[in-house]
């Protein structure tokens, strides 16, 4: 195994790490981690440090091992749910982050892509997993559960992400 691939696994097991133990910051209180978001700030950092296969992976793990270990996020149909949403948000901000000129601007440009790609796919997982378990999934829940209420999320992942990027391209952590 070369040093790259050594890499990216090294780091993709500490960001998977840091998915399954940053929702304890919320203290478990379900209201406040669907406004924060704890889980979506180690797979977009994953998919621009490790790209977008590893990032993809480390979404899909994360939500499901989560649930697996401590049964939040619930199995069905939210754990699914957030596994399709995360794994798009890695593979996103890592393929566009790959392919779009190496300027601080397009950290946001693939930040905000993968942020609406992953919202659109929850909400079709949504449709269809609502739909097996008989129950609608409607507009308003989309919006209100992929927009409305996480703006405080969304906000932070807008702030947050893009100086972390900076910082470990700066510090050479990035390759």
């Amino acid at each position: 195994m070369n040093r790259s691939k050594t890499y990216k696994l090294v780091w993709s097991g500490l960001l998977i790490a840091l998915g399954v133990v940053l929702p304890f910051l919320t203290g478990q209180i379900q209201s406040i981690g669907n406004m924060l978001l704890p889980m979506h700030l180690p797979v977009l950092i994953g998919g621009f440090i490790c790209g977008g296969p590893y990032g993809a992976a480390i979404g899909f793990i994360v939500p499901l091992l989560r649930s697996m270990m401590f049964g939040m996020p619930p199995m069905f149909p939210v754990a699914v749910s957030m596994a399709c949403e995360l794994a798009v948000y890695g593979f996103v901000t890592g393929f566009l982050y790959r392919r779009l000129p190496k300027k601080n601007s397009m950290i946001y440009v693939a930040l905000i892509a993968a942020m609406i790609a992953g919202r659109i796919v929850a909400g079709a997982a949504n449709v269809v997993l609502y739909g097996i378990g008989g129950n609608g999934y409607s507009m308003q829940m989309f919006m209100a559960g992929m927009f409305l209420n996480a703006i405080p999320g969304i906000i932070l992942q807008l702030v947050l992400i893009p100086v972390l990027i900076m910082i470990f391209k700066k510090s050479k952590v990035m390759e």
